[in-house]
């Protein structure tokens, strides 16, 4: 016998697939997960950040490596003096204005300093690492975000089409219903409760809804995407039970331990802190360095002589004894030149060579002061590793019973679902032939709808879990 309620429920359904295909035509770009996970870590400021950290990171390893090196510094100045000052290169007093210049080459090696160079390097390669760990612990926290919020976008999309879907049945059955009351085949009781089943289902729809664009939301915000410009996620084939990882607990742990994040940025720290007790010990020793310097300088009063003339007139010098007739000498003057640049540079060059030795004696224990606090700072940190390991064990133990429970939550809900279907099928037919009253119909046909939302929330939640295991041990985060 044809049903005409079927019919349109049948047709009403067709509508709502052409629907969602030409809303999935005219949507402006779909995603899929591989994309979404890809533009999250090429957009999100988070990883921005650590990167640049990384770089740092990376710069003060160059820089304690080059300082292994001589140093080699230069230095000139260009003054002009006034009144009464010591002339640079003749040490003598003048009372005049004079311009001198100096310039200067030095050259420190240190040759040691109780290895303390070395072990910084290693020091700053231990927090590289650590820094380079710490992005990748950014990047696993966000894909994990990003796969569960991904899902929970594809479980609200499903939410709201089983929700439309049933308020187009309750539509139908409400149409139904109305008829039958006007011919009187129905009480106002009847029809008065499918009114109320039809208002449920419309209140589902807008829930759903609701949930669905705040989980679009979240998505492009995760994506550092503007949530203006609209999207679609690609619905992944997927085999629901198929391929469900049956790894222990202890299988997990030991193939990921070592290369999850948050235990190897743990681990680093460690190293950085074990090699930041060897620098501050390196304090404690004798400091010896080799120097050596080149100069020279210039003074614009600086003359030679090169010879003397007599001025035509004499002074006394004293008196012949027994006479005293006057001695005198002739008076002479110094002929001068000024030195040239070029000459002062050559004659005032020097040289020096020298080795600095400094030894600590006492400068208020900071040194052992300073190995002590490096000391606790590395127990610390190899109690975080030690309780990063614990964490990411609990971690691996609760994935992996809520995939247990995932998976048997599933098998349940696909049942449970099932004898509902089978049970409504029943009672709808019953329905029609007037061997079942409305209330029976209407709380078989929620019943049925929520067995429906149950099963679509466990098969998410099931694919979820399992990628999950997948996750931790270093599969992509594809379906």
């Amino acid at each position: 016998m044809n049903n005409p309620w079927k019919a349109k429920a049948a047709f009403s359904a067709c509508l709502l697939s052409l629907s969602i295909i030409g809303n999935t035509a005219l949507a402006q770009e779909k995603i899929s997960l591989e994309q979404a996970v890809e533009y999250t870590m090429t957009n999100n400021l988070q990883i921005k950040q650590a990167k640049l950290s990384e770089a740092l990171s990376d710069e003060n390893l160059k820089e304690a490596k080059l300082a292994i090196y001589p140093t080699l510094n230069a230095s000139g100045g260009l003054n002009l003096n006034f009144g009464r000052n010591p002339d640079p290169t003749t040490y003598q007093f003048v009372n005049q204005t004079i311009t001198t210049a100096n310039g200067n080459v030095s050259a420190s090696v240190p040759v040691f300093q109780g290895f303390r160079l070395w072990k910084v390097i290693s020091q700053n390669k231990f927090q590289l690492e650590a820094d380079k760990s710490n992005t990748r612990k950014i990047q696993n926290d966000l894909a994990l975000t990003v796969v569960t919020t991904y899902l929970q976008v594809l479980t609200n999309t499903d939410l709201l089409t089983a929700a439309t879907q049933q308020l187009d049945l309750a539509k139908l059955q409400l149409n139904l219903m109305q008829r039958q009351f006007d011919v009187g085949n129905k009480t106002l009781a009847d029809l008065s409760q499918s009114k109320a089943q039809a208002a449920t289902a419309e209140l589902n729809v807008t829930n759903a809804q609701n949930q669905l664009d705040i989980s679009y939301l979240n998505l492009a915000q995760l994506m550092e995407r503007d949530p203006s410009s609209k999207f679609e996620v690609e619905r992944p084939v997927v085999n629901e039970l198929g391929d469900i990882n049956k790894a222990s607990a202890v299988e997990v742990y030991s193939q990921s331990v070592l290369n999850y994040p948050d235990v190897s940025l743990a681990h680093f720290r460690a190293l950085t802190a074990g090699k930041a007790v060897e620098v501050a010990r390196s304090g404690l020793y004798p400091r010896l360095s080799f120097n050596g310097s080149m100069g020279t300088g210039y003074s614009s009063n600086r003359t030679s002589s090169y010879g003397i003339q007599a001025t035509g007139n004499n002074r006394e010098v004293g008196f012949v004894e027994g006479t005293n007739q006057r001695v005198l000498t002739p008076e002479y003057i110094s002929l001068t030149n000024k030195v040239r640049f070029s000459d002062q540079i050559s004659e005032n060059f020097n040289q020096t060579l020298g080795i600095s030795l400094s030894i600590p004696i006492f400068n208020g224990l900071t040194g052992r002061i300073g190995v002590r606090r490096a000391k606790i700072n590395y127990q610390n940190a190899v109690l975080s590793e030690q309780l990063a390991k614990n964490n990411y064990n609990k971690v691996i133990y609760q994935a992996v019973t809520d995939l247990r429970a995932a998976e048997s939550n599933y098998r349940s809900a696909q049942s449970a679902f099932e004898s509902s279907r089978d049970a409504f099928n029943v009672i709808e037919q019953r329905f029609e032939v007037g061997l079942v009253n409305s209330i029976d119909f209407n709380q078989a046909q929620t019943d049925r709808n929520t067995k429906e939302f149950d099963l679509i929330q466990a098969k998410y939640n099931l694919l979820f879990r399992n990628k999950i295991i997948d996750f931790y041990l270093g599969k992509a985060l594809t379906f």
